[in-house]
């Protein structure tokens, strides 16, 4: 029998993954140190996601991997034995205290100090993000338990030095956190200086925003889980899947409510007539980009000629933009549907032209013409970038009344991997392929890399839409890459967005001709050791190619085309 390549054994492990996930959230529940929960951890270490690091190496606790994971999951959960995944509950009347981690937008509830319970609003791709967490967590612990119990005396007396420290309420400092930190890096097979590292970094996330327990406690918690189920089963750590969860999944329930109220907001506006360009992007780059100008006119703040210098003086300016941009046609709109997708509306006919930046290339003429208005939607998450645009571009109803908006151009400005770059680069795309799926779509791009300036390398060609971030695996990009593919990034929204404006036209909701436009900077390269994402966030280094691409959309949406293209709209059969 032919033997598989490593690229095929990834691939059949992420497909192990996802049949094992689905099947979950219909069995009900299941135990991550359990039979199928090790299904799950061997599938992942079969994988081992780029990410993760030396998840499978268990001589040594993966810390790079500990701090991703630990950022985007709520405090307290290397305390618990109990995790619920659940569709809406009315959590608001209770006291149970709301979670949202450092860096992920999701919100779960501390129910108690051993449960907490997940409201899943985003689709499968939550599912799938925080299981991969979960079980890269348990295998994390069982290697600690390993670690400190592997002994004829039994429990090592490293573990009950670290006992001390993380159940004492007193800080330590000096030699005794150093001590300490030594003790730890035993437990963990680590360096003094790499547990030192991720005690700093967990220590400053933990101190400025309260996001996380500490380095001591996290790794206590974990650890003190897997002896408690040695000791007794009714301690096992438990993954409930409710059944209003299940109902949820691929109903685009809170995609609908979402898309609703944007458009009851923006017919009480009178916005039914003019032409609107949706913009899937961050809350901040297209705001301050059009509004940081005359922000820092009204500061007397001096403006700098260069775009992307002028950027970098609105550090700590949010409110003086927000202010200003409020008396110029802007207006921000909070999702109350769950979504946690927010809103930025630009009316651009209430622009002044001496207030912009000079580098800025706006066909005023053009804006009074059509007087066009910006939908800018905060990033989806996976899947869920289908639910809201199938959503948002299908005719509404508001106080019973039939209303179709004018979309005229949708543009997709995302974050994404670069697989022949480096962080910072920009990708356009020619078609997204779809991970795991025979779906693929061809983009017809109005972005072009003569578009953007040489300050940036540009690489141009297909995008593979991926299950996840935390699914990844080298030899599989390697094979997107280097294939007839030619894949030149990774992303987990650009394929699910392209599917939804397909159907659109499809079904006759938008024209044939409607203008796409889609943008990747990258935010990391899994190709290459030290720029994962992992490894931490872009800093100052993102600025350019963020308003660059920003600075792009805008410019093509306020000026004429060269040739004015017929766009037939596809008729309905009777």
């Amino acid at each position: 029998m032919q033997e598989l390549s490593k690229s095929q054994k990834a691939r059949h492990a992420i497909r192990t993954f996802k049949i094992l996930a689905d099947a979950l959230t219909l069995q009900g529940a299941y135990k991550p140190s359990g039979k199928v929960g090790e299904k799950l951890a061997d599938a992942l270490k079969q994988l081992s996601p780029e990410i993760y690091g030396s998840m499978t190496d268990g001589r040594i606790v993966e810390l790079k991997g500990l701090e991703y994971v630990i950022d985007r999951m709520p405090k307290g959960i290397e305390n618990c034995s109990r995790v619920i995944l659940t569709a809406q509950e009315d959590f608001q009347d209770t006291s149970f205290e709301m979670i949202v981690p450092h860096k992920r937008r999701r919100a779960s509830y501390a129910v108690s100090e051993k449960e907490l319970c997940f409201v899943i609003t985003t689709g499968k791709s939550e599912i799938y993000d925080i299981l991969t967490h979960i079980t890269f967590l348990n295998i994390e612990a069982q290697k600690i338990f390993q670690q400190v119990c592997n002994r004829v005396e039994g429990i090592s007396p490293e573990w009950s030095e670290l006992e001390l420290v993380a159940t004492s309420e007193d800080n330590i400092d000096g030699e005794k956190l150093e001590q300490a930190i030594w003790n730890l890096s035993i437990i963990l097979g680590r360096t003094y200086k790499e547990t030192r590292e991720t005690y700093e970094y967990l220590e400053q996330s933990r101190l400025e925003n309260g996001a996380n327990s500490g380095l001591f406690r996290i790794v206590y918690g974990i650890g003190k889980r897997v002896l408690d189920e040695q000791e007794a089963g009714a301690n096992e750590l438990t993954v409930y899947f409710t059944p209003s969860l299940h109902e949820m999944i691929n109903h685009q329930k809170y995609a609908s409510q979402w898309a609703e109220s944007l458009k009851e907001h923006l017919y009480e506006k009178n916005f039914q007539q003019r032409p609107l360009h949706i913009i899937s992007a961050n809350m901040h780059s297209m705001r301050n980009i059009i509004y940081g100008p005359g922000a820092l006119g009204t500061s007397e703040e001096k403006i700098s000629t260069d775009l992307y210098d002028m950027i970098r003086g609105l550090r700590d300016l949010d409110e003086e933009i927000v202010s200003y941009a409020e008396n110029h046609g802007f207006s921000f709109f909070e999702d109350t549907s769950g979504s946690t997708i927010d809103i930025n509306i630009i009316d651009l006919t209430q622009l002044e032209e001496s207030k912009l930046h000079p580098d800025l290339n706006i066909n005023f003429n053009l804006l009074k013409e059509k007087g066009p208005v910006l939908i800018v939607i905060d990033y989806a998450f996976g899947t869920q970038a289908f639910d809201i645009m199938d959503e948002l571009l299908s005719p509404g109803q508001v106080n019973g009344d039939d209303v179709v908006f004018t979309i005229e151009s949708i543009s997709i400005m995302g974050k994404a991997g670069v697989l022949p770059g480096k962080k910072g680069d920009i990708m356009l795309a020619t078609a997204h392929v779809m991970e795991g799926t025979a779906n693929n779509y061809i983009v017809d791009n109005d972005l072009k890399k003569e578009d953007f300036s040489d300050q940036v390398d540009v690489y141009v060609g297909p995008m593979l839409t991926v299950l996840g971030t935390s699914l990844q695996n080298r030899d599989v990009l390697g094979r997107f890459h280097s294939s007839s593919w030619r894949a030149i990034g990774l992303e987990m929204e650009g394929g699910h967005y392209q599917r939804a404006i397909s159907g659109a036209i499809i079904q006759g909701h938008i024209p044939v001709g409607m203008k796409t436009r889609y943008a990747y900077y990258a935010s990391d390269n899994p190709m290459i050791s030290g720029q994962t994402l992992a490894s931490g966030p872009m800093g100052d280094e993102g600025i350019v190619p963020t308003y660059m691409i920003s600075k792009v959309i805008l410019e093509k949406i306020t000026n004429y085309d060269d040739v004015e293209k017929e766009r037939p709209t596809p008729e309905h059969p009777s």
